[in-house]
């Protein structure tokens, strides 16, 4: 019996440590999902680098509890998943999102950003973001337009030299 309460305890610690490490953490109901559905979304999330995880919902709330996160509770209804990513922190809303857009049994019910609750609209703005090339890639373009501009600038002032001298 004390191995079995061990089990859970390092379980609770273990949920705990994810909910404090991860950037982002999504609950998911995914209730009406068939296996091969979700493999197919374990897939997509492991190359993106997102851990997704079914836990019962009482080692959940304690491992919430654990880490401060109480107000999580109110989520951890029913059959739920959890979808934890430590690098990126777009990833999980995005792709659960995207998924939740061809699959309407996957309902986002809520999560965290960086150690703090998050509400359905917040993961909703997260997973509208870019992932992290596309906003270097913005950076970048909006980096190069002064440049840009100038060399048409140059190019133009050039060409009306050329025409005057011709």
């Amino acid at each position: 019996m004390s191995g079995i309460i061990e089990q859970k305890k390092q379980l609770v610690e273990e949920i705990t440590d994810k909910f404090r490490n991860s950037q982002t953490t999504v609950v998911v109901d995914y209730r009406g999902l068939d296996v091969s559905e979700l493999t197919e979304l374990r897939k997509t999330l492991r190359e993106a680098g997102v851990e997704f995880k079914v836990y019962k919902n009482t080692m959940t709330r304690r491992a919430a509890d654990a880490a401060e996160l109480s107000e999580l509770n109110e989520t951890l209804v029913g059959p739920t998943a959890l979808a934890f990513s430590n690098d990126d922190a777009v990833a999980p809303a995005r792709i659960l999102k995207e998924f939740g857009k061809e699959h309407e049994a996957l309902e986002i019910k809520g999560g965290i950003i960086e150690g703090k609750i998050a509400t359905l609209d917040q993961i909703n703005e997260l997973a509208d973001l870019p992932n992290y090339e596309g906003m270097v890639s913005m950076l970048l373009s909006v980096l190069q337009a002064p440049i840009r501009n100038f060399a048409y600038a140059a190019k133009a002032v050039a060409e009306q030299k050329e025409e005057q001298g011709a």
